[in-house]
């Protein structure tokens, strides 16, 4: 089965207009490490609700997603949106620098070519643009609980999970320094009690 495939029965399982978990947390974190009308790539844009709140801000953003169900679904909801469909371990059509900050919310936990989705995630970013991500949080203290109780384990990594990829604040830190981002801070308060992680990287300038 392709990947695009994949990501695509997945979607039409889900059940749409719903923005997902946390949502009023993650975008209080996203618009508050945003500037004026900055050009914003929503990398994994899902139903755009996000890219609809830049939009109505007053930025230049554009959604990008795999799953060409996920972008049909944004469409129908906003038609003023421009989303753009990706394929899986191919090069985005996007300009190098085209962005000025890239959004990447509940995405790398997903992803399966990594080196490739760094890469074109930093070719399209601007020098000293930024990148800002959510993505579950495998913290000791998550691991322990998974230790000690077989039920959480089974929940946390199922089999039938579309989570292929886990970190935590080391694994995600060493991740996106590898691929020339720098400067990676993580909004504790913002993550407190959603599970999640909270990063922002700096591309670097060289």
């Amino acid at each position: 089965m392709a990947a695009d495939t994949y990501h695509d029965l997945i979607w039409q399982d889900l059940p749409p207009g719903r923005p997902g978990p946390n949502f009023a947390d993650r975008l209080s974190f996203l618009l508050a490490n945003l500037k004026g009308g900055e050009r914003v790539l929503d990398l994994g844009c899902g139903e755009g609700f996000f890219l609809a709140e830049l939009v109505d801000r007053g930025h230049r953003a554009v959604g990008a997603d795999v799953a060409a169900v996920a972008l049909e679904r944004a469409a129908r909801r906003r038609p003023d949106l421009k989303v753009v469909h990706l394929k899986e371990g191919r090069e985005w059509p996007f300009e190098v620098a085209a962005f000025d900050a890239v959004w990447c919310s509940e995405v790398f936990e997903h992803v399966l070519d990594t080196q490739t989705f760094l890469s074109e995630l930093r070719r399209v970013l601007r020098s000293g643009g930024v990148v800002l991500i959510t993505t579950p949080n495998c913290s000791r203290l998550e691991l322990l609980g998974c230790a000690l109780s077989a039920r959480r384990f089974a929940s946390r990594f199922d089999p039938l999970s579309d989570h292929i990829r886990f970190f935590n604040r080391r694994s995600l830190r060493a991740l996106l320094e590898r691929f020339g981002f720098e400067g990676v801070e993580f909004a504790d308060g913002q993550a407190r009690g959603t599970g999640l992680l909270f990063a922002k990287a700096l591309r670097s300038r060289f």
